[in-house]
């Protein structure tokens, strides 16, 4: 059941995307951001990213050692910028809550089939402030992240393995709006499919109240 959770949606048909999203939802797009193949930059040994959001900061740190793929994911998306303008799009008390769907849909499309290897469980655990990919399966981590709210041990060994902490700034993760429960189709929450097709502009004007990162950089 956590696993189900926890898992991004698999692709579906879904309706046309504008052709140009409002000044309001608009996200900025690098050249780069459209070419997930050349993100392959390993990732330091151990690194610190810092997150602004609606409801303040927060920090993680990285241990490439717990998972190095996820790790050199994780690495390569934020000096992509790809965090920045992304919103919190599933947030259930006591469980977790999930980001990393980019907020372009030409970007996520890019993005949506660029998956990693799974990393084998290191010994770290889905505690409170683990930081752990996504995934729809064996080997289909893309983009989307969790942050735990809770002791979710029951999803390690299960391709959930985490690769970073919250080092600082839980409390504001932990604020992070949760009105809208479960996502669709098992409850009234955003659909990741139209977050995918979409972007922003479906999640501003269906679910303004969801929190945003406003950056996502690497710190020393």
């Amino acid at each position: 059941m956590f696993a189900a959770a926890c898992a991004r949606e698999s692709a579906q048909p879904s309706p046309a995307v504008p052709a140009q999203l409002p000044a309001s939802v608009a996200v900025q797009v690098s050249a780069a951001m459209l070419v997930p193949e050349k993100a392959t930059e390993q990732a330091p040994a151990v690194f610190k990213t810092k997150f602004a959001t609606t409801k303040g900061d927060f920090t993680v740190e990285v241990h490439r050692d717990w998972a190095p793929h996820g790790a050199d994911r994780f690495y390569n998306l934020v000096k992509l910028g790809f965090f920045d303008d992304a919103e919190f799009f599933r947030a259930i008390d006591g469980f977790m809550v999930q980001f990393g769907i980019q907020g372009s849909p030409q970007v996520s499309a890019k993005w949506q089939d660029a998956n990693i290897p799974d990393d084998p469980a290191a010994g770290q655990s889905n505690k409170r402030g683990a930081v752990t990919f996504a995934t729809a399966g064996p080997n289909t981590r893309t983009t989307q992240l969790f942050i735990n709210y809770g002791n979710n041990a029951n999803l390690d060994g299960m391709g959930f393995t985490p690769f970073g902490q919250v080092l600082d700034g839980m409390n504001v993760v932990d604020s992070l709006y949760k009105g809208y429960g479960e996502g669709a189709p098992q409850g009234m929450g955003p659909s990741q499919d139209r977050i995918q097709h979409e972007g922003n502009a479906y999640l501003k004007k269906d679910f303004p109240q969801l929190d945003s990162i406003k950056t996502a950089r690497l710190v020393q």
